[in-house]
């Protein structure tokens, strides 16, 4: 079945059409962008947290472990 040439023209995108559908591209790639750098930046703030509270806690058994120093007394 042939298509007329009033019926490909009524179905045909129209620019503004086009440019829409070509915006609407755009911005979903940018979502997807900002998406995956959300992503990213979460990933590494979790490590760099746990690393640090790892840390913090090396450090407070190191304090507990180590001797108390002794102050000297002052001869008056």
């Amino acid at each position: 079945m042939a298509t007329s040439a009033k019926t490909a023209a009524a179905f045909k995108p129209k620019a503004s059409d086009v440019r829409l559908a070509k915006a609407d591209q755009t911005t979903e790639a940018a979502r997807a962008i900002n998406e995956a750098n959300a992503r990213a930046h979460a990933a590494k703030t979790e490590k760099l947290r746990a690393l640090r509270l790892e840390r913090e806690a090396a450090e407070a058994a190191e304090k507990e472990a180590a001797p108390k120093k002794k102050t000297a007394k002052k001869a008056v």
